[in-house]
């Protein structure tokens, strides 16, 4: 059984940080997998933050979060961990962690949420200006 729980999240000023865990369940880093943040504004969309694909550590990023935010991995932890630098009060959202086992966003769209079969339940980001 696959699961994902993330941690993290917070309160913080505009130009604070913030690092998000996701820790997986019923997997195994020492193989190669395809992970992804996500993250939902009230009102909004679901929207792909970044992925990774721990056999290589090959990383994407959506452009708003370019240059502020790096996903990483640790194998031994089987965790994933999105840094947070410079938030902004657009980065207030729901962030949620996203496991795609069969490779299909990773081919086809990393930022494509449907593609993604396993979820967490997210924690909760606020930026204060």
């Amino acid at each position: 059984q696959v699961q994902l729980a993330e941690s993290g999240g917070g309160s913080v000023q505009a130009g604070g940080s913030l690092t998000l865990s996701c820790v997986v369940s019923g997997i195994t880093f020492r193989n190669s997998h395809h992970m992804g943040w996500f993250r939902q504004a009230p009102g909004k969309e679901r929207e792909g933050v970044a992925t990774i694909y721990t056999g290589r550590s090959v990383t994407y990023y959506d452009d708003s979060v370019k240059g502020r935010f790096t996903i990483s991995q640790d194998k031994a932890k089987n965790t994933v961990t999105l840094q947070m630098n410079s938030l902004k009060p657009e980065d207030t959202a729901m962030y949620y962690c996203a496991y795609d086992p069969r490779f299909r966003a990773y081919d086809s769209g990393w930022n494509d949420e449907s593609l993604y079969d396993y979820w967490g339940q997210g924690t909760q980001v606020t930026v204060s200006s």
